[in-house]
């Protein structure tokens, strides 16, 4: 049976995981604390490709793929864990307070038709009669309704535990470097033990450059914090995800509404600040003025795999033996099950769902 060990095990490495287990190969994940514990746990779980994207191209098409695999891999993680992932067709609306914003809006819609897509550009009475307590000031905003959300949490803990009854194992230990052999890696040092296998991936996310051995230079990948907090509401004001200037509101079915999120290169410092909080209050306020009341709960950062052209590092290491997964910044919920498909076609063999070329390592080699 073909062997591969799997670094980090947050939602990609899970994924990953799942797919190549089913897929007939044997499979260890090495993580060293919960799995989850990181960025997957600290993300506010929104599957919203039309809303982030900055035109067409590849990474476009990656993520409305990964989006359109949604419905089915939330159903198959709750058959198999048993657990509830709350993937929720909430929609978006990206707001506009000025006449820039608004042609901006304006233009995402009109390209996103063009291909298809279901986009409205709304004035400000009509998003407001799609969500009465939207702010007043608000002048319209671009509704995709095709853009949703699912619970970060839940679905991290689903795809553990389902990565688990199909077989896969876990580790925990503290992942010392890979370990390479003639030309070829061969396994990981875990703790000053070789464990060997046929394939080794690396997704561990901001720390995957910190790996002693792997061809990931750490400024490659950087930490990029971004700082959260939680609203407590009776009943949710709204039910749509809500974008506006410097950032997002996420409502979940039970009142709270995930507040995100700053956007800081703080090193591997995972901080709560004064000035952040104040900045996702205000935008959260600003957005929906009926926030004002709400009770503070929970706040929180997490530390998101940074690359400079913002696209994730897909493909296989410059090293035989080796396979990246990693780099995914704010994606990293999203592009789970795309990236899991992507990792298995190429270990097994099979056509991939998408061309890897323009996510590969390479992409940063200097010319010549």
């Amino acid at each position: 049976m073909t062997s591969a060990l799997i670094i980090g095990g947050g939602i990609m490495g899970c994924t990953i995981a799942l797919r190549l287990v089913q897929a007939g190969l044997k499979v260890t994940i090495l993580e060293r604390s919960i799995p989850g514990a990181e960025a997957s746990s600290a993300a506010a779980g929104m599957l919203a490709p039309q809303m982030e994207a900055d035109g067409e191209g590849p990474f476009f098409e990656l993520c409305m793929k990964s989006r359109a695999l949604y419905p089915d891999f939330a159903r198959e993680l709750e058959e198999i864990s048993g657990m509830r992932v709350d993937y929720l067709r909430s929609g978006l609306l990206q707001v506009a307070f000025d006449d820039e914003a608004l042609q901006a809006a304006r233009q995402t819609v009109a390209w996103q038709q063009r291909l298809g897509l279901r986009a409205a550009l709304l004035d400000g009475d009509d998003a407001r009669a799609l969500e009465p307590e939207l702010s007043r000031h608000a002048l319209g905003a671009a509704w995709f309704q095709d853009d949703h959300q699912i619970d970060n949490r839940l679905v991290v803990r689903a795809v553990s535990m389902a990565a688990a009854r199909v077989g896969a194992r876990f580790r925990t230990g503290n992942v010392r470097g890979v370990v390479e052999e003639h030309g070829r890696v061969i396994g990981v040092d875990l703790d000053g033990t070789v464990e060997r296998a046929d394939h080794v991936i690396l997704a561990a996310g901001t720390w995957s450059g910190l790996v002693h051995g792997a061809p990931l230079d750490p400024r490659t990948i950087r930490p990029a914090r971004g700082q959260m907090v939680t609203l407590r509401t009776r009943i949710p004001p709204f039910k749509t995800l809500l974008k506006g200037p410097g950032g997002y509101l996420v409502p979940r079915a039970d009142g709270r509404v995930i507040c995100g999120t700053t956007m800081e290169f703080a090193g591997f410092e995972k901080q709560v600040t004064a000035r952040g909080l104040m900045r996702l209050l205000e935008m959260a306020i600003r957005l929906c003025p009926v926030l004002e009341g709400a009770e503070v709960g929970e706040h929180w950062a997490g530390l998101r795999p940074y690359t400079e052209d913002r696209l994730p590092i897909i493909g296989p290491g410059p090293v035989p033996g080796l396979f990246l997964a990693t780099g995914h910044f704010r994606n990293g919920i999203l592009l789970a099950p795309v990236t899991a498909a992507l990792v298995t076609a190429e270990l097994t063999g099979s056509a991939p769902p998408v061309d890897l070329a323009p996510f590969r390592l390479d992409r940063f080699r200097p010319a010549g």
